[in-house]
């Protein structure tokens, strides 16, 4: 191609290359329009105008130009920057296996951009672009950012976006994107930051944003603006700072809305301060080096699990949302830290089979915690018990951990056969199951003074009156209650009538009284 060849901004173009000057079309005099031939670009990136002035920095540099053919440099080497603005252009450009330095494209207009597999040495922006057709950056490898701000990509035909296994050594800038379509990031790695602040994702039905297996070395950022209609899949990802969704609203009703299984999160995973999510969120697996807070989010899942927590670790759990969560908590085999929660905002179906926590920041009474872990159907499971009163044992509260020891023997009382349930009735009102141990001493003391006092108005004969000791009528009464001891009063007298039916209902009252302080005391120190 000769300069002969060329219209009025071409000819600026080629003029202004070697100096890296800005030619903006529509200021072009003498041309009735701001047309660029795709061609004269392809030639002047690859060498066309290699006439370049000693001292001078090359670079293509075009403002407002319609840029008609396809812009095809796949597998090229490109070694200016290149700066686009404001320009339009009616093929998606082809940049697939080239190397280039810094490409920028700002408030241009695309019908797509296929860039996989590319190379560049430093930033690649596309921020305020409207991109209708899908851009594709598979594999691309960006020493710089990878800008899309303020970008609005479509495609009602599969995904919008494509950076499946793309390197990006810098940010991973993104604020107010707006996607409509898929946006898929599976196996990418960012070296930066990821920052969605702001960012609009919309697939209704399916993957607004697909980042399973990221690796990501600073902060992955969602906060307020953030808006997601469809399923957000962070699940493998490694991030080595924070995760942050707070204010952000996900919506996928009826299905999974954030699904984060086997997350590591070097720093806190913040789901609060007015997230609000229509859907389920998934969390199992993920490990949180610091916090992971749902303070003051909305969830909403009726009928089905809004937040799924199963063997989740963490330093600290905040799960003082805005509302009663509207779903299932799961939190099954989590490992949660100092939990922090609120009676006011407890879900109705909370689910804490084999779930540990080193310490509750707000204790309650602990009839109120037992209530806390009976808010479920799933029947009567003995380590959510346990596991409780061994924290209010930490904090020194013994007659607390006892309490919820007690409440954890009537609830499996619930599950036993008629006559194992009425045997412990009994263990429970004489002792409460060896919990309650002064509960023995009173019963001992009422029946001792109800037989002291019978018998002492209406004393038994004696059995052999030369060789009875002197009656007494507490330590008869004594004899009859302690079957281990004797005070030889009831071997010597028998009383007859009313007073012997006593005698019996004493002595068993004694046995049975003797056998639960026995039953009762084992089971606690063995548990203990």
């Amino acid at each position: 191609m000769r300069p002969d060849e060329l219209t009025p901004v071409e000819s600026q173009l080629w003029a202004a290359l070697a100096q890296g000057r800005t030619v903006e079309a529509q200021t072009v005099p003498e041309t009735t329009g701001t047309t660029v031939r795709a061609d004269v670009v392809v030639a002047l990136l690859l060498g066309a105008a290699a006439d370049h002035t000693p001292g001078g920095r090359p670079a293509l540099r075009l403002t407002g130009a319609y840029v008609t053919g396809l812009l095809d440099l796949r597998f090229t080497e490109i070694t200016m920057p290149v700066a686009l603005t404001d320009c339009v252009f009616d093929e998606p450009p082809l940049l697939q296996g080239a190397r280039t330095r810094e490409w920028a494209m700002t408030g241009c207009t695309l019908p797509g951009l296929i860039a996989d597999t590319a190379q560049v040495d430093a930033r690649l922006v596309l921020s305020g672009c409207r991109v209708t057709g899908p851009l594709v950056l598979n594999r691309t490898q960006i020493q710089g950012d990878l800008d899309l701000r303020d970008t609005k990509a479509v495609s009602h035909h599969g995904e919008a976006i494509s950076a499946v296994h793309a390197r990006v050594a810098g940010d991973m800038l993104c604020t107010r994107l707006t996607v409509e379509g898929g946006f898929r990031l599976s196996g990418a790695s960012v070296d930066g930051e990821f920052d969605l602040e702001g960012a609009a994702l919309r697939n209704p039905g399916g993957h607004a944003l697909d980042a399973y297996h990221v690796r990501i070395t600073e902060d992955f950022t969602c906060h307020p603006g953030f808006t997601a209609e469809g399923r957000i899949i962070i699940s493998g990802a490694t991030v080595g700072a924070g995760i942050g969704f707070c204010g952000a609203r996900l919506s996928n009703v009826g299905d999974i809305a954030l699904e984060a299984v086997d997350v590591t999160a070097g720093r806190n995973l913040d789901l609060g301060r007015g997230c609000t999510v229509h859907g389920g969120i998934t969390l199992d697996g993920t490990h949180v080096t610091t916090e992971l807070s749902l303070r003051d989010a909305d969830l909403t899942h009726p009928g089905g699990t809004a937040l799924s927590l199963r063997a989740v670790q963490a330093r600290e759990t905040d799960l003082r949302t805005r509302s009663p969560i509207d779903g299932v908590v799961d939190a099954r085999n989590a490992r949660l830290g100092t939990l922090y929660d609120d009676p006011a905002t407890w879900p109705a179906d909370l689910r804490l089979a084999e779930t540990a926590y080193d310490a509750l920041a707000f204790p309650l009474p602990a009839a109120e915690r037992v209530r806390w872990i009976r808010r479920t159907d799933a029947g009567y499971l003995p380590q959510p018990y346990e596991q409780l009163a061994a924290a209010y044992r930490r904090l020194g509260h013994e007659d607390e951990a006892r309490t919820v020891l007690l409440a954890r023997q009537r609830h499996r009382r619930s599950t036993l056969s008629p006559q194992t349930r009425a045997w412990g009735h009994v263990q429970d009102l004489a002792v409460g199951y060896g919990y309650r141990p002064l509960r023995a001493a009173l019963w001992l003391l009422a029946l001792l003074a109800c037989g002291a006092l019978y018998f002492h108005l209406h004393t038994p004969p004696p059995l052999d009156p030369g060789k009875a000791p002197d009656f007494n009528p507490v330590f008869y009464a004594l004899d009859l209650l302690i079957p281990i001891i004797t005070f030889g009063q009831e071997p010597a007298f028998a009383p007859h009538g009313t007073g012997q039916w006593l005698a019996y209902g004493l002595t068993a009252a004694g046995w049975i009284l003797a056998t639960t302080v026995t039953a009762g005391v084992s089971r606690a120190v063995s548990r203990q």
